[in-house]
């Protein structure tokens, strides 16, 4: 598979791992950055996926319509922790390939309920992963050298930074939410799976992404979806919580990268250089709002803002280094925060049919995670 450098870059000076088409087995698929890797992969590359998703509340199929009757797209409705289903897939489609976004993500709805993060982010990823080892053991020499099983992460998984520095790939784990706990267990467990039995796994650590076809729960399709409305902007806390924000399509531009030329066993950080406090965001999205909407009767959108009680254990600040993938990799995100946040509100102001597919009863943005720490 081709690699994809950086914009402006010469090819990497590392060896692709396959050539000609290459079958990917993608959990996750139908959801927020999993939908949007299944679409740059099948637009930039010559890959065939099977694309395996739950469907819960955030899997989407009308996120994948513009694939939907493209041959070299599978989809299949499923739960990684369906051992016969996954074995299946792999052995009938002969994967070359797995990158694993099927995860539980959201960390108000983990405060709220946090079986389902340990039973989908834990349990299904070890189970992902022993289907996996069985299939790859079985495979040829020449298979089982180009194998790869990509896991894709969070930055959460480092707990909260002070006022200074960043997340490498080196920094201690230390979650504090039932989310990042469930992450961190399951990257525990892919770096097991390859010290103990030798499987030829990648982790890519990425920081908050934003971008089309995001679910409306998370900040920035929330504070759009809310403005539009003129409801008021809830924002956690004083608004100074810190963290790095990443367009969505570089992210997957990133994982691409790491697929084709990471090293196994290896952690790759993955970050946008676009630091902001949560009021920053709001603010920036206020002032795009008003640009977009001049006739809109809730100008200036700012004036919606509203403190709310802040989210029990709010980790104060998140930064990402992506050096190591910037170094080894010749990565660069491409998007600033600026112009991929003025691509982002553009996508949901064109797209309001998808957005009111997705707002289907399951959630209307109501405040999820305040825990019983928090007081009204």
């Amino acid at each position: 598979m081709p690699g994809v450098s950086a914009q402006g870059m010469g090819p990497a000076p590392v060896p692709q791992r396959l050539t000609g088409m290459q079958t990917i087995l993608v959990t996750g698929g139908a959801g927020f950055i999993g939908g949007n890797f299944v679409l740059h992969m099948l637009s930039t590359q010559d890959a065939r996926i099977v694309n395996l998703d739950k469907l819960t509340y955030a899997g989407n199929p009308d996120t994948l319509a513009s694939v939907r009757d493209d041959p070299r797209h599978v989809f299949v409705q499923g739960d990684i922790g369906d051992a016969d289903l996954v074995a299946r897939l792999l052995r009938e489609h002969q994967v070359d390939a797995v990158v694993n976004f099927a995860a539980e993500s959201h960390v108000d709805r983990s405060i709220d309920g946090p079986a389902a993060f340990i039973e989908t982010n834990v349990v299904g990823t070890f189970n992902l992963l022993d289907c996996t080892r069985d299939y790859w053991a079985g495979l040829d020499a020449d298979a089982r050298a180009g194998f790869r099983f990509l896991h894709v992460s969070t930055d959460e998984v480092y707990g909260s930074l002070g006022p200074s520095g960043a997340f490498t790939e080196t920094t201690a784990y230390a979650p504090n939410s039932p989310y990042s706990a469930s992450k961190a267990a399951s990257d525990h467990l892919v770096r097991a799976w390859h010290h103990t039995y030798g499987l030829p796994v990648l982790t890519t650590n990425c920081s908050n992404n934003y971008g089309p076809f995001q679910f409306p729960e998370k900040l920035i399709p929330l504070m759009i979806a809310k403005a539009q409305a003129g409801e008021p902007l809830p924002i956690y806390g004083d608004g100074s919580n810190v963290r790095d924000w990443l367009y969505v399509e570089d992210h997957c531009r990133a994982i691409a990268r790491v697929l084709a030329a990471g090293r196994p066993g290896e952690v790759y950080n993955v970050g946008g250089n676009s630091e902001k406090t949560n009021m920053e965001v709001v603010d920036t999205l206020c002032a795009l709002l008003d640009e977009a909407l001049p006739q809109s009767p809730h100008r200036p959108h700012a004036q919606l803002k509203q403190f709310v009680t802040d989210r029990p254990g709010h980790d104060q600040r998140y930064a990402i280094d992506a050096s190591k993938l910037q170094r080894e990799l010749r990565w660069t995100p491409q998007e600033s925060f600026e112009t991929g946040l003025r691509k982002t509100l553009h996508w949901y102001l064109d797209n309001q049919d998808w957005v009111q597919r997705v707002m289907d009863g399951s959630y209307r943005g109501e405040r999820l995670g305040a825990g019983a720490a928090a007081q009204p």
